[in-house]
């Protein structure tokens, strides 16, 4: 498990405006530059801060969930059909309506 560093606390006073200042040495730990964007996070009476990465979400959320090979939807899919014509080949036929079968006869030989 990953243990994370507790920096001291730091404070920043709120403008006419409500804008705060965030410190230098945070700025720089975040990789924080100027039009960068933040998440503001309200939990219970807590605030935080949570740098939001650059760029399209979508671009950097692919890939996340597949390797960009087959789709695994298709290939169950095509194994969910394989099974059902397996499954109707071993079906008895049905009777025609209106033919009657012919009753086997015995052969006591």
């Amino acid at each position: 498990m990953k243990q994370e560093s507790v920096s001291t606390m730091q404070y920043a006073t709120v403008s006419e405006k409500g804008w705060i200042v965030i410190p230098k040495d945070v700025r720089d730990r975040f990789g924080l530059e100027k039009g960068d964007k933040v998440a503001i996070i309200t939990v219970g009476d807590s605030i935080s801060l949570v740098p939001v990465p650059a760029g399209d979400p979508v671009e950097r959320a692919r890939g996340l969930l597949g390797s960009g090979g087959p789709s695994q939807v298709e290939a169950l899919l095509e194994e969910r059909r394989r099974e059902l014509e397996q499954e109707e080949r071993d079906m008895p036929r049905p009777l025609q309506r209106g033919v009657a079968e012919e009753p086997e006869t015995y052969d006591p030989s």
